[in-house]
């Protein structure tokens, strides 16, 4: 019997998510210049023709996941610029940042694999492409911790530079979680946040 439209539909979103999962990890693991179509391919249990069939090529594929990352990285910029207490808000986030860590491989991928980009720039011009978002990202939580600050549930300091000493700790446990995940637990929010205050949670009154 034939497929319906529908099930054909949901057949190719289904080999879509796939390749693009099997993409990010193997991005993250190996490189982008070292991971090609064929490996991507055999990652997600497609066929390198089928693989094809959704993306044209590697840049194209690795333009999606920063794609993604963008939009995401926009998304939870309006989230933090909400209403609601800044120290909460702050929290929150970081809460839910460090679950996913801890519970999805996935996230942890996902996330090195948009910092690699970041910092190489390859393909040429992702960086562009990264780059609003980024700055939307970083001028919310520093807008966050200034809010914070006003009514003391922050420590004292420039609040761009404590969001640079804040990412760089986020990054630096993804990466330590991702090559020691036998070794290496997941922080509490309290302990992340601290680098922030003056030694109490931000949610304490």
């Amino acid at each position: 019997m034939p497929r319906s439209a529908a099930r054909n539909e949901a057949m190719r979103a289904a080999t879509h998510e796939a390749v693009l999962t099997a993409a990010v990890r193997l991005f993250a693991r190996h490189g982008f210049a070292a991971t090609n179509m064929r490996d991507i391919a055999r990652e997600a249990g497609v066929s390198t023709g089928l693989i094809y069939q959704h993306h044209a090529s590697k840049d194209e594929l690795f333009t999606e996941v920063v794609t993604r990352a963008a939009d995401g990285l926009f998304a939870t910029a309006r989230i933090l610029t909400g209403d609601g207490d800044a120290a909460s808000v702050l929290y929150d986030f970081t809460r839910r940042f460090l679950a996913d860590i801890a519970t999805d491989k996935d996230a942890a991928e996902f996330f090195m694999v948009v910092n690699q980009a970041f910092l190489a720039n390859e393909p040429p011009g992702v960086r562009d492409r990264l780059r609003p978002g980024h700055q939307a990202f970083r001028q919310a939580l520093t807008e966050v911790i200034r809010r914070g600050q006003r009514r003391g549930r922050f420590g004292d300091g420039d609040p761009a530079e404590m969001v640079i000493c804040y990412l760089a700790l986020l990054s630096g446990i993804v990466t330590t979680r991702l090559a020691l995940p036998d070794e290496v637990s997941v922080p509490s929010p309290d302990a992340v946040l601290r680098v922030l205050t003056t030694g109490r949670t931000p949610t304490d009154d």
